[in-house]
């Protein structure tokens, strides 16, 4: 599904917004709701009166109930995601129906409300899908903070299209050095939150006896040293994007609260005896493997679905050789400016060859002591201080990668590549590759390919 513009309103008419609920009495609150705001509201009851207002077109959002008399929620987040991509849709659903709205979420539903209604969530999620950029924004500003050309990168910077007008939970996996925080500052910045901060968190780096505080804020004379109020991390984040790193590192005790906090929306500071509302978008990242944490006992698989909503892979630098050369030109002019070093052929060979366990950030490492050991304005290949074991496990077996995840990555490498020369047609791909598209649809399920 491509990214399509938000169509705005000419000055003097008022942007529309289409009501499905089944609910005399719900579509009136939030049309009278609605109006105060500005906007006009067209009302439906059920999926077939939704679908002749939508091919009227001219709306800005849809609000659908999950429950319809002849269909369901669901069902109109996946048609305005085909003949509607312009449109965002949030989902209403019952108090407590987490599943459903994370159902949605995946569906491709911009944000969900729970019943009753929240007049303040309300007016809070229509101003920001009215707020979504438009599409055609800074389409290269992607491509400059994640450097390369490779089909798994062209792959990461669809996604952060995508995953950009959406408000779901994302969960940023990879390696240590792959860029995790680069791509959430990046789906943040290209989303209707952009104008809000974006609040980085190391969850590995807080003293456990202060996380609750941390995240929460507290009162003044809470705890010995709490001589004014303060707030937290949630609170920070208001209207914009709290990007949890390293969120496996999370205590048990600490993963209970976060969960509540992200279910209800709601916080409540340390020493206080009420509750605050807070507007905040959740992206997490690690470089654990998540699932294997929650197999193991050490993350819960209750806070696991809810962060897990959508899941974006980084790669590894290993995965995408062929990017490295305009890597070094980008860091290199970053780092250096006009006085960039150039290499040599045979050091741009190594770098190629190298497996860097430390990716992009090794990558940086590397090239900011080879500039400082080389003589002259030219990098040579021993200039780079390769570690001959690694170089050797880079030819034998990819230095500690089992011989089941080379031959995966090398299978994954062939489909990607065979999709962007198919523009994305599977069976076009099936066919270039030599199998039948069943094989083709499991091996791309299997390997986790979209």
């Amino acid at each position: 599904m491509s990214v399509g513009r938000v169509e705005r309103r000419p000055r003097g008419e008022l942007n529309r917004v289409l009501v499905i609920d089944d609910e005399p009495d719900i579509r009136e609150l939030i049309d009278l709701t609605l109006s105060r705001m500005g906007l006009a509201a067209e009302c439906a009851g059920t999926v077939a009166e939704a679908r002749e207002h939508l091919a009227e077109g001219g709306f800005q959002l849809c609000l659908t109930d999950m429950r319809l008399p002849d269909g369901d929620g669901l069902e109109m987040v996946r048609f305005i995601a085909e003949h509607h991509p312009q449109t965002p849709v949030a989902v209403i659903t019952a108090f407590g129906s987490a599943e459903n709205a994370v159902a949605a979420l995946k569906a491709g539903a911009f944000d969900y409300l729970a019943k009753p209604v929240g007049l303040e969530q309300l007016r809070a999620l229509v101003k920001s899908a009215l707020r979504l950029p438009d599409g055609e924004r800074g389409a290269d500003e992607s491509a400059m903070g994640l450097t390369g050309e490779s089909p798994a990168m062209a792959q990461v910077r669809e996604m952060i299209e995508k995953l950009a007008r959406s408000q779901a939970p994302i969960y940023v996996s990879g390696e240590s050095g792959s860029g995790k925080e680069l791509a959430a500052r990046l789906i943040h910045s290209r989303s209707a939150r952009s104008a809000g901060p974006f609040v980085p968190v190391n969850c590995g780096a807080i003293p456990e006896n202060l996380m609750e505080s941390e995240f929460f804020g507290y009162r003044k004379g809470a705890f010995t040293g709490a001589d004014a109020d303060r707030e937290g991390f949630f609170q920070a984040a208001s209207n914009g994007t709290l990007f949890l790193d390293e969120v496996a590192d999370l205590p048990l005790a600490m993963q209970v609260k976060l969960l509540r906090a992200i279910q209800e929306k709601r916080v409540r500071k340390v020493g206080c005896a009420t509750e605050e509302a807070v507007d905040v978008r959740i992206i997490c990242a690690t470089h654990r493997n998540l699932r294997e944490c929650v197999e193991k006992g050490c993350f819960r698989q209750d806070l696991y679905y809810r962060l897990n909503v959508i899941e974006l892979r980084m790669p590894p630098l290993r995965e995408r050789p062929d990017d490295i050369p305009q890597l070094v030109d980008s860091i290199c002019l970053r780092l250096f400016g006009a006085c960039a070093p150039r290499l040599s052929s045979k050091a741009l060979k190594a770098l190629k060859a190298y497996p860097f366990p430390g990716n992009v950030r090794e990558l940086e490492n590397v090239l900011e002591r080879a500039t400082a050991l080389c003589s002259g304005d030219l990098i040579e290949a021993e200039d780079l201080h390769l570690s001959p074991e690694e170089m050797a496990g880079e030819t034998l077996g990819r230095g500690s990668e089992t011989l089941d995840d080379y031959l995966n990555r090398l299978e994954k490498q062939a489909i990607l590549e065979a999709l962007q020369k198919t523009e994305g047609n599977r069976t076009a791909a099936a066919r270039l590759l030599g199998v039948t598209f069943r094989s083709m649809r499991y091996r791309l399920e299997r390997l986790g390919i979209e």
